[in-house]
């Protein structure tokens, strides 16, 4: 009886674990991606340029950038789990602060959301590696795909939940606290397991260490360029279609559709990377998918605009998913996890960052949507490359020995 009581009560622990995963991964997109559809009606309503409101996007990222690679060091002080409570206290703060109608609101809001949201994308591969070092491709694969689901349902639902709520953009931004405050509820029975990393000395060096691995370097470009062209995409695909013919509800939810036709592939993708003994034909394929699509976009035929936006959908969805997997894979350690995700999180958003910008001033700059979009082809080609050697059965700061 003992035996069974104690067998049930691990099993309840696992599971409670296994849904605070998936509600933190909920909260690390839809307050960043509803944005974009209502960023008119904050521009009118706050009287801001384009240009101001585009840091809008890239505040966040930059965010990312600086934080990413001190998320280790307050887990080592406080443990993994009070982190990632802490993390989701301060993105609920922050949407709240975030809609209150100013500018300044507005952006320390925004900022607070971006610092938050980082300590979820770093600690997650490192806490999957750490408390399911067997299921590391289907727990990847499941946080992925919450994550992406949600991020979706952010994009698709802002603008009717405008309309819907009846208290205009405010409203909208402000109803992702929901999300937050439902993952703080589910999320709180961890802190009673938290682990407390007291690291060695030693392992300084080996942070040292990683930023001078070449396979870190190539799983951290292979997960920079993924992060390049997913926020080009969601953030003018838009523009680029409305150009094209197409009205602004029907861009908008073009970009849904993109985002939600990648979920299988970010499910399964992780999982069967898992069981390759090497990745790099997986990563070839995935790229490859992608750079079909994108090169399908410098035709303007829009006819085929569908296709192509399911191909690249498809391509960002399993290389998203293939990124975060390569971040496991790659570690020996838990430890080691957080530090390559920090890394490659942190360099990956800053290539994020100044994708948008880029994208709209080739755009400035030439008048046409087809150097920009060639851009994105240009991209994904060096995350092939990147993915080849990134796929390579072999730890990081272990490169020379490759793993039996």
């Amino acid at each position: 009886m003992k035996e069974t009581a104690a067998f049930k009560h691990f099993d309840k622990k696992w599971v409670f674990l296994v849904i605070g995963i998936l509600f933190v991964a909920a909260n690390l997109r839809p307050s960043l991606t509803a944005v974009g559809p209502v960023l008119g009606f904050i521009r009118e309503d706050l009287g801001l340029s384009h240009s101001v409101a585009g840091l809008l996007s890239t505040l966040p990222l930059m965010a990312f950038f600086v934080f990413s690679p001190l998320v280790p060091q307050l887990s080592g002080k406080f443990g993994m789990e009070r982190t990632l409570f802490f993390s989701l206290l301060l993105l609920t703060a922050g949407i709240f602060i975030r809609s209150c109608s100013s500018i300044f609101t507005l952006f320390l809001g925004t900022f607070m959301i971006g610092t938050a949201i980082a300590a979820g994308n770093v600690l997650l591969p490192g806490l999957i590696k750490r408390d399911f070092p067997h299921q590391v491709g289907l727990m990847t694969g499941g946080y992925s795909l919450s994550m992406n689901t949600f991020a979706a349902l952010g994009s698709g639902l802002s603008v009717p939940l405008t309309h819907a709520l009846g208290y205009g953009w405010q409203g909208s931004l402000m109803f992702w606290a929901l999300l937050s405050l439902v993952a703080l509820f589910i999320w709180q029975p961890q802190l009673r397991h938290t682990t407390m990393n007291h690291l060695p000395t030693y392992k300084n060096k080996e942070k040292n260490r990683l930023w001078r691995s070449k396979l870190a370097w190539k799983v951290t470009i292979f997960m920079g360029f993924q992060s390049f062209v997913f926020y080009i995409s969601i953030n003018w695909f838009p523009n680029v279609f409305q150009d094209r013919g197409m009205s602004a509800e029907a861009s908008g939810w073009m970009v849904s559709i993109m985002q939600f036709v990648g979920m299988p592939a970010t499910f399964i993708v992780p999982i069967l990377a898992e069981r390759l003994s090497s990745q790099r034909l997986l990563s070839t394929i995935v790229c490859l998918i992608g750079i079909i699509g994108y090169a399908g976009l410098l035709m303007e035929n829009p006819d085929y605009t569908i296709w192509w936006v399911l191909l690249i959908g498809i391509s960002q969805g399993a290389t998203f998913g293939l990124a975060l997997t390569f971040i496991s894979l790659r570690a020996k350690t838990d430890y080691t996890a957080a530090r390559l995700s920090g890394m490659a999180q942190s360099i990956g958003y800053l290539f994020a960052a100044f994708g948008p910008f880029l994208f709209g001033l080739l755009h400035d700059l030439t008048g046409h949507w087809f150097v920009p979009l060639f851009l994105l082809v240009a991209a994904t080609t060096v995350q092939l490359v990147s993915g080849l050697g990134a796929g390579r059965n072999s730890y990081v700061l272990e490169e020379e020995t490759t793993i039996s």
